[in-house]
């Protein structure tokens, strides 16, 4: 019987439940005291106010653990995280309200059996550890009896729950059904009918007929909802007039990165060790007989080829094999040679001559680089005043003449990012400003600092003809050019139908052999294939797509092939089916069971819980 329980306990937390204790005692456990002993009355059953609040503590903590960061209570309860732990625990008292009447119990040599073999409670001999068991008991604020009640609860629900849902299973016409729809194939030809092969190309539309296209599709031509901002900014580029580097400075960072701009030769190589001298002179000699190679021998020491590469090296860092491997070409495989590791043989993959960069070539670019610096540093510290000026009731527009941004506006929406806009720090703060906002500094990753005020919000809206006649003409186009398509298609298909030849279209076609639902084709739409398995047997239809026009027939429906890949396919919707269905069959229970329990809470301790998490 214990070793029924505990195949079936999988799916309940029991089972976790020691390691859960020493979670509880890195956290601190909750224990109350007052007059209040219960927050629920279930059936004969009650939920107590300590488990509770431990069932609180511990879903408080894995968000917290998720998220990072401490959650107050009224958070708590916005996210509805103590009516989560509340629910769980009544669910299960009226699981045991339901147990209790049944008359179910593991017993307690069973119970024994249970405890002894939970990992937290076992000494560092894999033996039961009666003293680490008090212990843990002690640290998740639990006593013996209680723990020794949970987990006789615990167990008995498992073995209703085995009750209820063991052997469940769906019908198999279900598993078949999806199967058939996933795995199901369809041989088809089609042709395709671009517009290079229409009879004429569609002319340029008349100012009547822009208008009119227009008027009849207006929705297509909408403006989304745009924020008219005004914005202020002040950029390193703005004030390197203000700054000044003097040549002492220049030379020094060019110094400091000596390395940067002067490196000497260098040997991409890589490196492969042996034991000793010996190995490594027989390993060169079957190299040299073309016995074996580079790749072979580096496989048979069970490395990969990423495990010897050294990368580039400098005749300093090669130490004393830097004279034979820079004296060799690119491919060879010189050694045995001295290594810090032991003799090796080393492969040269290439090599990087000595780069020496003047002072003189890099000086320019070195200045602005040290102004741009700078000018980030003084914008940085105008920051403050800009904030003062702005808290201070300044508008943006008289920061232009305080401080030197520069003001401008812009019509902005979500497809913005064009010039300012460019900046996503500027667009989040775009998206969220409203007209109540007051403008307050914000920085660019690049040093320039902003400001912005909302002063219009315009709603979606058509655009003017004036601005959109572009787009219009070009949608006319493509509207009239698939009609024509269209239009061709059906004389195609007129003549399919008559003598069924797809040579004699005179258009580019395939054909395509048992392809599934799922299969993907190139330049079709992305429900081609859904179009495809509605069609008839030897039905042939026009699948409009861009720009082209795709003339189908349907030549074959074929069932799923039998493969390995369908089997485990069925095999896995059947696991899946039963499950959700065992799943399904055990919440209407409890649902049932709770129903029947008729709950009753206590909310004067509830609230007397949540104020010990304040």
């Amino acid at each position: 019987m214990a070793a029924g329980v505990k195949s079936l306990s999988k799916t309940f937390v029991w089972i976790l439940m020691g390691l859960l204790m020493l979670g509880l005692a890195g956290f601190g456990a909750v224990n109350l005291s007052g007059t209040a002993r219960t927050v629920a009355v279930v059936g004969d059953q009650t939920v107590s106010v300590d488990a509770y609040a431990r069932e609180l503590q511990r879903e408080i903590r894995a968000v917290e653990a998720q998220t990072g960061q401490t959650l107050p209570m009224q958070q708590v309860r916005a996210l509805g995280i103590d009516q989560l732990a509340l629910s769980r625990l009544i669910s299960l008292a009226s699981i045991d309200n339901e147990v209790a009447s049944l008359g179910v119990s593991i017993g307690d040599e069973n119970l024994q059996k249970e405890i002894v073999t939970i990992p937290a409670f076992q000494g560092v001999d894999g033996s039961f550890d009666r003293e680490g068991y008090r212990f843990a008991l002690e640290q998740a604020g639990l006593s013996e009896p209680q723990f020794e009640d949970d987990l006789r609860r615990e167990s008995a629900r498992t073995l209703v729950q085995g009750a209820i849902i063991g052997g469940v299973q769906m019908p198999t016409v279900m598993t078949d059904t999806i199967a058939n729809y996933v795995a199901a194939r369809r041989s088809f030809t089609v042709a395709t009918l671009s517009s290079e092969l229409l009879d004429a190309p569609v002319a340029t539309p008349t100012d009547a007929q822009i208008q009119t296209f227009y008027d009849e599709n207006t929705e297509q031509f909408f403006l989304p909802e745009t924020k008219r901002l005004t914005y202020a900014v002040l950029s390193p580029d703005m004030v390197l007039d203000q700054v000044t580097v003097d040549d002492s400075a220049v030379k020094k960072l060019f110094e400091d990165r000596a390395v940067d701009f002067n490196q000497p030769e260098r040997r991409l190589v890589e490196r492969l060790v042996f034991g000793d001298t010996a190995k490594a002179t027989d390993a060169k000699a079957q190299l040299e007989v073309g016995g074996t190679t580079f790749e072979q021998l580096v496989q048979d020491r069970g490395l990969a080829l990423s495990d010897v590469d050294l990368g580039d090296l400098t005749v300093e860092e090669l130490g004393e094999a830097a004279e034979v491997v820079f004296g060799a070409q690119v491919g060879d495989v010189v050694g045995p040679l001295a290594s810090d590791l032991g003799p090796a043989l080393f492969r040269i993959n290439g090599t990087l001559a000595e780069r020496i960069t003047p002072f003189e070539q890099v000086q320019a670019e070195l200045r602005d680089e040290l102004a741009f610096e700078r000018a980030r540093r003084l914008i940085e510290a105008q920051s403050e005043d800009v904030n003062d000026l702005l808290a201070g009731g300044a508008t943006l527009e008289e920061l232009e003449a305080d401080s030197g941004m520069k003001v401008g506006t812009i019509s902005w929406t979500t497809e913005t990012t064009e010039d300012i806009a460019a900046y996503e720090t500027f667009r989040t703060a775009a998206m969220s400003v409203t007209a109540e906002d007051f403008p307050e500094i914000g920085f660019f990753k690049d040093g320039s600092i902003f400001a912005l005020r909302l002063d219009e919000v315009l709603a979606p809206r058509p655009e003017p003809l004036v601005d959109a006649r572009t787009a219009v003409q070009n949608a006319w186009i493509i509207d009239q050019t698939q009609q024509a398509l269209q239009a061709k298609a059906n004389s195609v298909i007129a003549g399919l139908e008559v003598d069924g030849d797809f040579t004699n279209s005179g258009l580019p076609f395939r054909v395509e052999n048992a392809l599934t639902r799922t299969a993907f084709l190139e330049n079709t739409p992305a429900d081609f294939m859904n179009q495809v398995f509605d069609m008839d047997l030897d039905q042939i239809v026009a699948i409009p797509a861009e720009g082209t026009v795709l003339i189908v027939r349907l030549e074959e429906t074929l069932p799923p092939a039998e493969t390995d890949e369908l089997i485990q396919m069925q095999t896995a919707f059947q696991q899946q089916m039963n499950q959700a269905l065992a799943q399904n069959l055990f919440d209407a229970y409890v649902r049932d069971a709770q129903t029947r329990s008729q709950p009753m809470l206590d909310q004067a301790a509830l609230n007397a819980v949540q104020a010990n998490f304040q």
